[in-house]
């Protein structure tokens, strides 16, 4: 969740930059910087740490001009160092970037060929070096932005100044969210509108593949294909607190929309873009599971079925035996664990109840515990023997979405790992896992592009009673959380069932009134859980089959509808297939008309068992 800031004013920016930036430090960051014009050049001031540092420098060392961008940077590709914080500048351009450039290896090695020179660790310094190139071939700074933004292959958002281009800023939007903000004066960029509710309430969203070009209060917008568009101008409340929806109508929605990059940034903590490699800051994690004769998995809801998935991922690419069981059973059923056991739990707020005591439980029967959480000061990540954070950042929305497919990234990369350790993977085979896990961003920007089609799809659900949601392997849980997410947030009855076991009861539920959600992606299993999709046609269920193109192509003729995923690996399918379950929900609930961010009876954070 790093943060970015850009200003096209009237006075000095650094210093309002800095005040900015001070309203993103809740999304967690490791290094800060800003850039501004000075007479025509670009000046930097940047600092590892916190932006008390990057303040104490720049009292030291005060920039002026009147156009700057400024970075919270959480460290993905390098360490969070003084050379690696953004903004990372040429002679001619200087840019900051949230987000992940998949092809910077190949990038990089084509700019260095032709004579480029690199300072950083970074992916972001590609872009820099691109958008060069194509000055030095004599296009203006736009055109050099929006050509080198088509090169670029990833989920990004970016801001740029350039040499001798007095107010002039440039932003772009591939999948990461970017905010313009609208002064008499003034034009500015921003990650959300918490960033620019200092300077302005009139905000607009820039939509994927858009470019903004700002001059002061002279802002221009065009689309992926360079033709202009208007994007409606909103008056934003973020000034009433540090968290604002964004645009969107309810947090969730915005959260659903967050995942491309928080997911990026949760993989960016755990993945090696180098030697394509799972790295765990603290190596005890796969040293203990190298030796673990058993992996114990516990949590609550939402963490559970991210636990779950993680028990398939484990058994299949580390041959690791799991148990995985829900925490308020798992403490009170006194399990026997082995002596060289390890138990892992898994929590967003890492606060809930009986995640904790089960914990503790396994604590005193000598298990290493291992904590996945999104909040690294709570009690459960400071109780564990070892924690693996996740950069969800914070989750309004009472029904998990973000936290969920972040937990589900933190568990495939440490089953990568294991099998790693356990000499179960070769080092190639890794490669190429992470490889997979670094198109996810994308992916998912691509998944959520089906909304339109499921927010319509989401006014027939709001008539059903009942929902049923069938998968097989890795998309079992997804099928648990699914129907987890319609009952929570639209109170419809819904359930989630391996698909095998409809025919051994569940079956005598479906009727024509009963919409069947079957997740089948093209993987190991598609044939068979197709099968149990046509026993449920066969009795009339209507179905809506969630599957990639070849899926929807061999066996969607007679469904009553189709949500159609990116075409992928079966591995990383539970992360892309949660999108269209997430936003089913979200909009079948707007259908009905119920309160979807606090929904009845339900709390954040489940701190009582």
């Amino acid at each position: 969740m790093c943060g970015i800031v850009g200003i096209s004013g009237i006075s000095d920016a650094a210093p309002l930059i800095l005040e900015a930036l001070k309203r993103l430090e809740y999304r967690g960051y490791d290094s800060a910087g800003i850039a501004t014009l000075v007479e025509g050049r670009i000046e930097r001031r940047r600092a590892p740490g916190k932006l008390a540092k990057l303040d104490q420098i720049l009292h030291t060392d005060p920039l002026s001009g009147i156009t700057g961008i400024g970075h919270t940077r959480w460290a993905t590709h390098g360490a969070p160092t003084e050379s690696n914080a953004h903004p990372h500048a040429s002679a001619r351009v200087a840019l900051v970037h949230n987000g992940i450039i998949e092809n910077f290896r190949e990038l990089r090695g084509s700019l260095s060929s032709n004579g480029h020179t690199f300072e950083s660790e970074t992916d972001t310094e590609v872009a820099v070096h691109l958008v060069s190139d194509y000055l030095e071939q004599g296009l203006e700074p736009e055109d050099a932005a929006m050509q080198a933004a088509k090169r670029l292959t990833g989920a990004y958002a970016m801001a740029m100044i350039f040499t001798g281009e007095e107010r002039l800023l440039v932003g772009i939007r591939r999948g990461s969210p970017l905010a313009v903000g609208y002064g008499s004066e003034e034009g500015y960029l921003g990650s959300d509108a918490i960033a620019l509710a200092p300077f302005t309430n009139r905000v607009s969203y820039l939509e994927d593949g858009d470019v903004a070009i700002i001059r002061g209060p002279d802002i221009r917008i065009f689309d992926g294909e360079g033709k202009p568009v208007h994007r409606e101008i909103k008056m934003t409340n973020a000034s009433a607190g540090l968290v604002d929806k964004g645009g969107y109508r309810h947090f969730m929605s915005k959260e659903i929309h967050e995942q491309p990059e928080v997911v990026s940034h949760t993989l960016s903590h755990y993945i090696d873009p180098q030697t394509l490699t799972i790295v765990m800051r603290d190596p005890t994690v796969t040293e203990v599971l190298a030796k673990a004769s058993r992996l114990t998995i516990s949590a609550c809801g939402t963490a559970f079925y991210a636990g779950l998935a993680g028990k398939y991922w484990f058994e299949k690419l580390a041959r690791l035996s799991v148990e995985a069981d829900v925490a308020s059973e798992l403490r009170y059923r006194d399990p026997i664990y082995p002596a060289d056991g390890v138990a892992l739990f898994i929590s967003q707020s890492g606060e809930t109840a009986d995640t904790l005591g089960a914990l503790r439980d396994a604590k005193k029967q000598g298990q290493t515990t291992i904590a996945i959480v999104n909040v690294p000061e709570s009690t459960i990540a400071r109780e564990a023997d070892l924690v693996l954070p996740t950069f969800a950042g914070p989750e309004i929305g009472v029904a998990s979405t973000k936290a969920f497919t972040c937990q589900l990234s933190v568990l495939l990369c440490l089953a990568i790992a294991t099998g790693r350790a356990r000499d179960q993977i070769s080092f190639s085979e890794e490669n190429k896992h992470v490889s997979t896990l670094l198109e996810i961003p994308r992916h998912m920007v691509d998944a959520l592009k089906q909304e339109a089609h499921i927010e319509a799809l989401g006014y027939e659900m709001a008539k059903a009673r009942d929902v049923l949601y069938l998968g097989r392997g890795l998309n079992f849980p997804v099928s648990l959380e699914g129907a987890l997410k319609l009952k929570e947030i639209s109170y419809i009855h819904a359930e989630g069932y391996a698909a095998g076991e409809m025919k051994h009861g569940p079956i005598a539920l479906i009727d024509e009134n009963t919409p069947v959600v079957v997740i089948a992606p093209c993987d190991p299993l598609f044939e068979k859980t197709i099968s149990n999709m046509q026993e449920v046609m066969a009795r009339g269920g209507k179905v809506i089959l969630v599957s990639d193109c070849r899926g929807i192509d061999q066996a969607g003729e007679r469904v009553w509808t189709s949500i159609e995923v990116p075409t992928t690996h079966w591995l990383i399918a539970p992360l892309l297939h949660a999108l269209p379950m997430q936003m089913l929900a979200y909009h079948t609930a707007v259908a009905k008309g119920t309160d979807v961010d606090q929904p009845r009876n339900l709390a954040k954070s489940v701190t009582v068992e």
